[in-house]
C-alpha cells in the first residue's frame, strides 16, 4: 500500500523538490516579514502590501510567459532559465533588510519575481516532462510538499532568529543568506541530471506559442483567472495576526504551522487527483479552500486564527498538484514550457487586481469581510470545475 501511495519518480524531480525546499526555507525567512516591515513603516499596511504583492507576481508573470516559450524552443534552455532564476531571487532577496520605505521593499521584490519569472515554467515543464502522464499529479504534489516544507523551515528559522535577537525583523533577513546558497548549489547539482531526450516534432521551436495559449487550456486559464482574482493573499494571514496582537515570533510559528498543514497534504493530494480523475478532486479541493476562507473570517482571537490556520493550510495543500497537472494535461509537449507559461501569467496578471481589490475591502470593511467574499468567489469557480469542456479537463479522466 505505500508503494501504492509513494511511487517511484524519477531523480531529477526529488532533486528539483530539494531545490525548492532550501529556495523557500530562505524566503520564508523574508517574504512573511514584510506585512510586519510595512506596518512599521506608517501609512495603509493593507494596500500597500496588496499592491507590492500583485505588482511583483504580475512582473514574474510576464517573464514565465517568455521564458517558457523561450525553453520550447532551444536545447537546453530550461536547465538554464532554472538555474538562472534560483541564483538571481537568492542574491537579492535579503536586501529587503537595507529598504526603510515601502519603495524599497518593491524594488526588491520586482528584482526577486525577476528570478521567479525566468525559472518557474521551465521548471514545471521539467517535471512535467519527466514522468508519465498518470503520475504528474504525484510529481507536483511531491515538489509542492517540498516547497511547503521549505516554508515551514524558513518560518520556524525566521522564529528562532527572532527570538535570539529581540524581535529584530532584518537580523532575520539577513540570516537567510544561508539557505539561499545552499538553494544555488543544489540546483547545480539538479542541473547535471539528464533530461528525457525530446522527439523530433519536440525539438522543432513553437513559433507561434506566444499568440495564444493551447486551446484545451483556454477555458481553465479563465477559471484560474476568477480563482487568483478572488482568492486573499497568503500573507494576509499574517496581516490578521498582527492585527490581533500577535508579536513577530507568534507570526512566524503561524506560518509555521500554516506551511505544515500544506506540506503534509500536497503529495496526498496529488496522488488522489490521478487517482479520482483531475475535474472531480479540483473542485472537492477548491470547496474546501472556500471552507477553510470561512473559517479564517470567523477567527477573532489569535489562537482561533491559528486554529483556522492549519486547516485552511490543509486544504489548500490538497489542491496545488492537480492544478498543475491540469496544465500539463492541456498541453502539447512540444510547448510544454508556453502552457506553463500562459498559466503563470494568468496568475499573476489576476493578482494585482485580486490584490488591491481585497486590500481595500479590508480596509473599508474589516477582515471577515475581505475573507468571506475570498470564501465566496474561491467556492463559485469550484462549481465552475464542473463545466469545464472535457477536452480542458482531460478527455481520458
Amino acid at each position: 500500500m505505500n508503494r501504492r501511495f509513494l511511487p517511484r519518480l524519477p531523480r531529477l524531480v526529488w532533486l528539483l523538490g530539494l531545490v525548492s525546499f532550501f529556495n523557500d526555507l530562505a524566503s520564508e525567512m523574508v517574504v512573511p516579514l514584510v506585512p510586519l516591515l510595512l506596518a512599521g513603516m506608517g501609512g495603509s499596511p493593507a494596500l500597500a502590501l496588496g499592491f507590492i504583492e500583485g505588482a511583483a507576481e504580475a512582473l514574474a508573470s510576464l517573464l514565465k510567459l517568455w521564458a517558457g516559450t523561450h525553453s520550447d524552443r532551444r536545447a537546453g534552455a530550461r536547465k538554464g532559465l532554472t538555474v538562472a532564476g534560483y541564483a538571481l531571487s537568492n542574491a537579492v532577496r535579503p536586501l529587503i533588510a537595507l529598504t526603510t520605505h515601502w519603495s524599497g521593499i518593491l524594488g526588491v521584490r520586482l528584482t526577486d519575481r525577476v528570478g521567479k519569472g525566468l525559472r518557474s515554467a521551465p521548471r514545471d515543464a521539467l517535471i512535467a516532462l519527466a514522468v508519465d502522464v498518470n503520475r504528474r499529479g504525484a510529481a507536483f504534489g511531491l515538489h509542492r510538499a517540498f516547497d511547503n516544507a521549505g516554508a515551514l523551515a524558513g518560518a520556524l528559522a525566521a522564529a528562532a532568529v527572532l527570538a535570539w535577537h529581540h524581535d529584530d525583523l532584518r537580523a532575520a533577513i539577513w540570516a537567510s543568506v544561508v539557505p539561499g546558497v545552499l538553494c544555488v548549489l543544489m540546483i547545480l547539482l539538479a542541473m547535471r541530471e539528464p533530461t528525457p531526450a525530446p522527439t523530433p516534432a519536440e525539438a522543432r521551436p513553437a513559433a507561434a506559442a506566444l499568440a495564444a495559449p493551447a486551446p484545451a487550456l483556454k477555458p481553465y486559464l479563465a477559471l484560474v483567472a476568477a480563482f487568483t482574482l478572488g482568492k486573499l493573499p497568503e500573507t494576509f494571514l499574517l496581516l490578521r495576526g498582527y492585527q490581533l496582537g500577535m508579536r513577530p515570533v507568534a507570526l512566524m510559528l503561524l506560518w509555521a504551522v500554516y506551511s505544515a498543514a500544506k506540506a503534509a497534504t500536497a503529495y496526498a493530494g496529488g496522488h488522489y487527483a490521478d487517482r479520482l480523475g483531475l475535474r472531480v478532486w479540483m473542485r472537492l479541493a477548491w470547496l474546501g479552500t472556500a471552507l477553510g476562507l470561512l473559517l479564517l473570517a470567523a477567527a477573532g482571537t489569535p489562537w482561533a486564527l491559528a486554529g483556522a490556520s492549519v486547516a485552511f493550510g490543509a486544504l489548500v495543500g490538497l489542491s496545488e498538484g492537480g492544478e498543475r497537472a491540469l496544465v500539463a494535461e492541456a498541453t502539447r509537449a512540444l510547448a510544454m514550457g508556453a502552457g506553463f507559461g500562459w498559466y503563470h501569467l494568468v496568475t499573476g496578471l489576476a493578482a494585482i487586481p485580486g490584490g488591491l481589490l481585497m486590500g481595500e475591502v479590508w480596509t473599508r470593511l474589516g477582515a471577515p469581510y475581505a475573507f468571506g467574499l475570498s470564501a465566496l468567489t474561491v467556492a463559485l469557480c469550484a462549481l465552475a470545475v464542473a463545466h469545464l469542456p472535457r477536452t480542458a479537463a482531460g478527455a481520458v479522466r
